[in-house]
């Protein structure tokens, strides 16, 4: 009961977030933001989602049906294209892929979604890079993800002018983050 209450809040936040650029009239560009689902142990440079995986790869497609997502990012890496999928299907789109090498991978993710002003963005990365990703967009400094962290679903809006705005939800079957705080 309450991961659906979750869902349902993390739907409305983010058809909150869209309506209300899209009622300001101005072109504001909201960019959302997860990990990659949950991925396979094996190969380890570039393994597939798990089934569990699969099912929040298709939890984000439905979460994101009604956003209005018109351009989607992922990396080269099997998980973040995977991941992106069900979504790409869903809405006829072709997911633009930026290179998870070397030291400008965020930047250049950054740059990616500034070619889409006044567009909704979904961007797959990997728990090291939602954070960086973030804060290049200029929203708020977020610490990286856990490892057990697959759930997290953030909204950034990016007025034409102004500070970006963050809502950070969830999405799918809550993860175990347990694991995470006994990290800490």
């Amino acid at each position: 009961m309450i991961d659906r209450c979750l869902r349902a809040l993390g739907a409305a936040l983010l058809l909150l977030a869209v309506a209300t650029a899209a009622a300001s009239g101005q072109a504001s560009t909201t960019v959302i933001l997860v990990r990659h689902a949950e991925k396979a142990a094996t190969p380890a440079n570039d393994p597939p989602l798990t089934s569990a995986g699969q099912a929040r790869a298709k939890a984000l497609a439905a979460a994101l049906r009604d956003a209005g997502v018109d351009a989607i990012i992922t990396t080269q890496f099997t998980r973040t294209r995977e991941t992106a999928a069900p979504t790409a299907v869903a809405l006829h789109l072709t997911p633009e892929v930026v290179a998870a090498t070397g030291k400008t991978h965020v930047q250049d993710v950054a740059a990616a979604v500034r070619r889409h002003p006044g567009h909704t963005v979904l961007v797959v990365g990997h728990g090291n890079t939602v954070a960086e990703i973030i804060a290049a967009l200029g929203g708020p400094a977020i610490p990286d993800l856990c490892d057990a962290e697959y759930d997290g679903l953030f909204i950034l809006t990016i007025p034409p002018a102004g500070k970006p705005a963050l809502v950070r939800a969830k999405y799918g079957a809550a993860s175990d983050v347990a694991s995470c705080e006994a990290m800490k």
